[in-house]
């Protein structure tokens, strides 16, 4: 991992760790290029959570937005996700 991305996970985690009362619930957006393998990936990584998921295409269909709404125990878990995540080709993390 790179110094900048790593510097970016840990001014995230601060600021997730002043933004609420963990446990609490936290709105994870992604865009992914429309494949179902990497629509299940995003999905999957969220599994056994009680994650409410919802996707929905671009205009076009080339893209799928995927938004879960789930409830995190702190901001090390959230942080965990996106960098489990970051490994899933073309995923924009928003």
């Amino acid at each position: 991992m790179d110094k900048n991305t790593e510097e970016f996970y840990r001014r995230l985690t601060e600021e997730l760790a002043g933004s609420a009362d963990w446990p609490a619930p936290y709105l994870f957006k992604f865009i992914v290029p429309t494949s179902d393998e990497k629509i299940n990936a995003v999905e999957a990584a969220f599994d056994n959570l009680g994650a409410v998921i919802e996707t929905t295409k671009s205009k076009t269909g080339k893209y799928t937005s995927v938004s879960i709404n789930v409830r995190m125990e702190g901001p090390e878990q959230i942080v965990a996700k996106y960098k489990e995540l970051s490994s899933v080709e073309g995923i924009i993390s928003l």
